[in-house]
């Protein structure tokens, strides 16, 4: 029984995907059913965690590329 459980888990790129999805806000009815029924809710915190760590400093490094460019002096 714990085999066939493992088997149904979703893998780290369906995960990746599906938290990246939902970021985006088009995530399908099919994939959320299917998230919820064989989705680990550990594995879509922690992905999510990541994924919100990595846009904050894409933002950030951004800004200070942008600031460095409009003020090259300071």
């Amino acid at each position: 029984m714990a085999d066939n459980m493992e088997k149904d888990r979703l893998t780290l790129w369906q995960v990746f995907s599906s938290v990246l999805a939902s970021f985006a806000g088009v995530q399908s009815d099919e994939r959320r059913c299917r998230d919820f029924k064989r989705g680990r809710p550990r594995d879509f915190i922690v992905v999510g965690i990541m994924l919100t760590a990595l846009f904050i400093c894409a933002i950030w490094g951004a800004v200070r590329l942008v600031m460095k460019l409009a003020m090259p002096d300071g």
